[in-house]
């Protein structure tokens, strides 16, 4: 499975054209392609057109959402972020911490357009889709 951040959707939703929105546009429908509920919950509250809210969050749907919370996974992430600033690596969200260690612990591989998941990728075997 291929999930997918929200750095790309916002690409994709927008219709800015790039490897990322160019990869994902051919591979849906024939891969899996997933997000995860934080993914689903940071693209909603991003929509600021109220006819098309309904639209994509049917189409979004469809997909395979994760629920990607809890305390284990709480308690891992932020075993990887102090990893990583031990390192002096400083990753600026939260919420990418929490992706990118569903990811890993999940299996899945990661689209995205964001340099934090970078040091998840070099440091702690993060599975990343480069187009």
């Amino acid at each position: 499975m291929v999930l997918v951040d929200t750095t790309v959707w916002i690409d994709y939703l927008g219709g800015i054209a790039n490897p990322h929105t160019v990869w994902l546009d051919r591979e849906l429908g024939r891969q899996p392609i997933g997000l995860t509920d934080l993914i689903y919950c940071e693209l909603l509250q991003g929509i600021r057109n109220d006819v098309l809210f309904p639209q994509i969050r049917r189409d979004l749907e469809r997909l395979t959402i994760f629920d990607s919370g809890g305390k284990d996974l709480a308690l891992t992430a932020a075993q990887n972020y102090r990893l990583l600033r031990k390192r002096g690596i400083t990753v600026r969200k939260t919420i990418d911490c929490l992706i990118a260690t569903f990811c890993i612990e999940a299996g899945h591989e990661l689209l995205h357009r964001d340099r934090d998941f970078d040091a998840f990728e070099e440091h702690r075997a993060l599975r990343v889709i480069h187009p």
